[in-house]
């Protein structure tokens, strides 16, 4: 009794090695069933039945699309949209660890504001932070507003405010903000939406 149950055990310690399933199975390189476990048998792709959304990766003006993942309101991944034809299908490190952006350790969910001569960092809610922004918009703008130039030309301009846009800002965004500035007769518009 006790040999059959040793040798019971051996057959099944034999059994779970992947060798000896290649050479049962007909699978000597090891391509297909011989080398599936149990467990490996089991696993499903992490992308299994997630939610896709197209986007934009926000890191630089090149625009790769990418295929956001997202089960239960989470994002799980993000990859490259190989229907792309500026990227295909591909993104730097940058964009590929992009997911960290929405629920990385490190990320912000507060304006961080320093008061004028103050020496330490405030956090602020950012309906708060908006509504500071705006008042100060309206105000520059009111205290510089220039109807016309010294020679009595038309100007309907300020030049108390500026704006530099980021590099993360795609083509749309900086065409919004462009006609939101002009608009308002700021005249100094950096976009940088290039590389």
């Amino acid at each position: 009794m006790r040999r059959k149950k040793a040798a019971v055990r051996l057959t099944k310690l034999l059994e779970s090695w992947p060798l000896v399933r290649q050479l049962r199975e007909g699978d000597p390189l090891g391509l297909e069933r011989a080398v599936q476990s149990d467990r490996s048998k089991k696993l499903k792709p992490r992308i299994a039945g997630a939610e896709i959304a197209h986007s934009i990766c926000p890191y630089c003006a090149v625009g790769c699309a990418q295929l956001v993942y997202m089960q239960d309101g989470q994002v799980t991944q993000v990859e490259g949209d190989p229907a792309s034809p500026i990227s295909r299908g591909r993104l730097c490190p940058k964009g590929a660890a992009s997911k960290t952006l929405h629920d990385g350790p490190l990320r912000e969910y507060k304006v961080k504001y320093r008061r004028p001569y103050g020496t330490a960092w405030e956090e602020l809610p950012l309906d708060r932070a908006m509504d500071m922004i705006v008042e100060r918009i309206i105000r520059t703008r009111e205290e510089t507003w220039q109807q016309e130039t010294p020679a009595g030309k038309p100007a309907k301009r300020t030049l108390g405010i500026a704006n530099l846009g980021g590099a993360t800002l795609d083509n749309e965004e900086n065409y919004l903000i462009k006609k939101l500035l002009s608009a308002l007769g700021i005249v100094q518009i950096e976009t940088q939406a290039r590389i």
